[in-house]
């Protein structure tokens, strides 16, 4: 039997200040649709310059401890080059450099193979945009 490829875009509601939202039920609900119990890769992506994707542990402090980093790193003052929409927001443009826009997951017999405490979640410290896309692929 040949692979097929399926893929969809989902928004996302991300608000006015940096979050973290968790993205793996949305990925398992859209692999029941898809995988039909096959195996293959998922691929999720997120197209805008100040977001990233993260596969972490939630809920335990870890989402917050990657925002407070992030922050650490990436400063949102006026030392960036990168003006566009206004001070500090240069740094978010280089946040997918170390938060890349996307990640590629095993999927065995139609399930999301993560391990026992992993989250997908989307990493998102731009406050001007209060919505995203995410595209999710399944390929197999």
């Amino acid at each position: 039997m040949a692979g097929t490829f399926t893929t969809r875009t989902i928004n996302i509601a991300t608000g006015a200040t940096e979050t973290m939202h968790d993205l793996t039920n949305a990925c398992s609900a859209f692999l029941r649709e898809a995988a039909h119990g096959r195996n293959g890769l998922l691929n999720v992506f997120t197209p805008h310059p100040a977001s990233g994707l993260a596969i972490i542990e939630t809920g335990a402090g870890s989402d917050d401890d990657l925002l407070a980093a992030l922050r650490g790193v990436l400063p949102a003052d006026d030392r960036w080059g990168d003006r566009h929409g206004g001070p500090g927001h240069g740094s978010g443009h280089v946040l997918p450099a170390l938060v890349p826009p996307h990640a590629t997951l095993p999927v065995v017999d139609g399930e999301l193979e993560l391990g026992a405490s992993q989250s997908v979640v989307l990493v998102n410290t731009d406050r001007h945009s209060p919505e995203r896309q995410i595209r999710l692929s399944f390929l197999g």
